[in-house]
């Protein structure tokens, strides 16, 4: 029997919590997890070159289906040999599949059992998202995982709408599943259900009935408090199956990577750690500190003195506060370089608790040191 083109494997489960530690196995490589997912919208994370993604120790790329539809177009970026040989990373990929962004930034959406028609947010040309296209999109881009194509329902929307966008969900679900064929690439389905905990529960199980070699969790961290978010986790996860990974949609801070981890989540992405970059914040163990303010103009330390990244290997906080303060893009280039090792050395050590089943230990040491403060 031929393997699936992406395979989970579940290598520990913390005795503390019940976290997951695996191994994401794809055509581009191998994925420890817990891990988290640096966001390149555009094919590219913002103010990182690939060599500097592989230094501080991405594993994994999201790249952006509405985007790379709008520019540069799904069919160049396959005539120039897919994501891998447009952007040069070589490691593992997966591609969203543009609902949140054709829900939430579009404007004058009208959505239809056939697919959604929304207006461009670069020139304002009308457009119509179906899932055959979203599928023939995300083939043509030929990252190693795809995403179904879902409604993403508002987080207080009333609980008819969130029934009528869940169940519309899981047909488009269908329609995308016949729809993929391209053998290298696995086709994620996407779990709705609003903040209503009986409704996730029946979209996992219908989902899980479709068999998908992955999960998202969708609609979630979309403006409703934290605690509710990880009651949804709770009553979502012994509905998920445990042989296949579980991605916990658009989530990033330090705080809910830890949570959603201790949750069974496998796989996270957020563009938190490179937006806050560009607007001077730095994630440390000790806390966030924004560079750009004057008590850093005479500070000689690193971002974090215990930190390896290039930055701090380097440069001081009040050189970098000085880039920021002259608007000199190198400011931005430290500071996300700073940021995701700083993130990926946090999925580090979830990942090393996790096998020696002091996950809850860790997260609280981490509480005690303001490394989680959001």
């Amino acid at each position: 029997m031929n393997q699936p083109p992406v395979r989970y494997e579940l290598i520990k489960t913390c005795a503390q919590t019940g976290a997951r530690r695996g191994r994401l196995h794809t055509p581009h490589g191998t994925v420890e997890t817990p891990c988290f997912m640096a966001v390149g919208t555009q094919a590219t994370v913002k103010a990182m070159t690939p060599r500097d993604l592989e230094e501080v120790g991405a594993g994994i790329v999201l790249a952006n289906t509405y985007h790379l539809h709008l520019r540069p177009g799904h069919e160049l970026v396959r005539e120039l040999g897919g994501l891998h040989e447009f952007s040069q990373w070589h490691g593992p990929m997966l591609t969203d599949s543009g609902g949140f962004q054709v829900f939430s930034l579009a404007s004058m959406n009208k959505i239809t059992e056939e697919g959604v028609e929304f207006s461009s947010h670069i020139d304002g040309h009308k457009m119509f998202f179906t899932p055959e296209l979203v599928m023939e999109i995300e083939q043509a881009l030929g990252a190693d995982i795809a995403m179904a194509f879902d409604e993403c329902a508002p987080a207080h929307c009333d609980r008819s709408y969130t029934i009528a966008a869940m169940n519309r969900t899981h047909r488009w679900a269908e329609r995308c599943k016949k729809s993929h064929t391209r053998p290298d690439q696995a086709l994620f389905g996407i779990i709705q259900g609003g903040m209503y905990a009986d409704l996730r529960i029946e979209s996992a199980k219908t989902l899980t009935d479709m068999d998908f070699p992955g999960y998202g969790i969708g609609g979630l961290s979309v403006g409703e408090p934290k605690p509710v978010m990880y009651e949804m986790l709770e009553a979502l996860m012994p509905h998920m199956p445990a042989d296949k990974p579980h991605y916990l949609m658009g989530v990033g801070s330090p705080d809910c990577l830890i949570e959603g981890s201790m949750r069974g989540i496998d796989m996270f992405d957020c563009v938190l750690q490179t937006r806050s970059a560009r607007n001077g914040l730095a994630f440390t163990f000790d806390g966030k500190k924004m560079l750009r303010n004057a008590e850093f103009a005479h500070d000689t330390r690193p971002i974090d003195e215990s930190c390896d990244c290039y930055a701090c290997r380097n440069f001081s906080r009040a050189y970098i506060r000085h880039l920021i303060k002259a608007g000199e893009i190198l400011a931005a280039q430290l500071i996300t370089m700073h940021n995701l090792r700083f993130t990926y050395r946090l999925m580090e050590g979830i990942r090393r608790a996790i096998e020696e089943d002091r996950l809850l230990d860790y997260r609280n040491e981490l509480v005690l040191r303001g490394s989680l403060e959001w």
